[in-house]
């Protein structure tokens, strides 16, 4: 047996003491009637029904003390218990860089993920997500929430100039999500890093870390071809950019995205290039991470321990109101007053 509020059983141990007080109150007070009473007035004026007095005050400390009991809260043994599941806060950091340009996805990088975006909108079920979209920094889109619409038209809005320019910063990214994400909910939230891995400050694991710490995995989502360049459109969308006379090219750079995951609990998870039913994000998030929530879920059901307030509380009441009729509008053995 445990109690949640075990400081009330103090109160408790003190009921008898509270009786023990205010029998010896009644004690005195009969006493100095007594004293000052004539014997023809004291029939009148002193209890007559002593035992009546004392069921009503046993039945009164003890309904009082079973309900100070209860409020002790004690619990003993385990039950499955049907409880409501905590929904699951998602943020999804979208890496908005030049990079995420190239065609090596079809349309592009950017695009395949937006479509990838929409179709994990489809399966949030009730769980609440959010967008932060970075750069050099990472921006807040979309606050959490379960407004479908309000994410879709902030996820279509998303192009390269919705964060800073400069060079990609996962670590940004990675600040940012937490940033977005309330700490009283760090047992059911995640984040997904949607990037073609080009980290150019190199200061993701520390916040990768910082994520472990307060338990939220980093499922990271790598976009593009691994295993060859590809170049990036010049700013009018005709051309290909180019840095002293040479081509940019970009691919797809799994290693640090590897480690992010790693470090933080999480899982990588390559898009295919062609795209398939299994590698859309709806489906990565159906099978990791609803997985982790019903893990969790599942665990908490297993561990909760019984509440048994009520064997006591109930009984506590009944005998407090049994007191209560026995005196028939005051207690029986309350001294009547004289009239003036």
């Amino acid at each position: 047996m445990r109690f949640v509020n075990a400081w009330m059983l103090v109160l408790v141990l003190l009921v008898p003491v509270a009786g023990a007080f205010w029998t010896f109150l009644r004690a005195r007070s009969e006493a100095r009637l007594r004293r000052i009473v004539a014997p023809a007035l004291q029939r009148r004026l002193l209890p007559n029904r002593p035992k009546t007095f004392l069921v009503q005050a046993i039945l009164l400390l003890s309904g009082l003390a079973l309900c100070l009991f209860a409020a002790a809260r004690p619990q003993w043994g385990h039950s499955q218990q049907v409880i409501a599941a905590k929904s699951r806060n998602v943020v999804v950091a979208l890496d908005v860089s030049r990079s995420m340009l190239a065609d090596d996805v079809r349309p592009n990088r950017l695009e395949r993920a937006k479509a990838d975006i929409a179709d994990l909108v489809d399966s949030l079920e009730g769980d609440r997500c959010a967008l932060v979209a970075f750069r050099q920094k990472g921006v807040l889109l979309c606050p959490l929430t379960t407004d479908r619409a309000f994410l879709r038209s902030a996820l279509e809005s998303a192009t390269p100039e919705s964060a800073p320019r400069g060079e990609t910063d996962l670590g940004a990214a990675i600040r940012a999500s937490l940033q977005a994400l309330d700490p009283a909910m760090d047992d059911h939230n995640a984040i997904i890093l949607i990037t073609d891995g080009g980290d150019l400050r190199n200061n993701a694991f520390a916040y990768a870390h910082a994520a472990k710490k307060r338990g939220i995995p980093i499922f990271t989502v790598g976009l593009g071809d691994p295993r060859r360049d590809s170049t990036i459109p010049d700013a009018s969308g005709k051309g290909v950019q180019m840095f002293k006379g040479q081509p940019v090219k970009v691919r797809l750079e799994e290693g640090a995205l590897r480690e992010i995951a790693s470090a933080s609990g999480g899982r990588y998870v390559a898009l295919a290039t062609a795209g398939t039913a299994e590698t859309t994000l709806g489906a990565i998030y159906r099978k990791f991470l609803r997985q982790v929530a019903a893990k969790e879920q599942a665990e908490e059901e297993e561990l909760r321990a019984t509440e048994r307030f009520g064997l006591f509380l109930a009984p506590g009441l009944l005998l407090i109101l049994v007191a209560a009729f026995l005196s028939r509008g005051r207690f029986a053995g309350t001294v009547k007053r004289l009239k003036s």
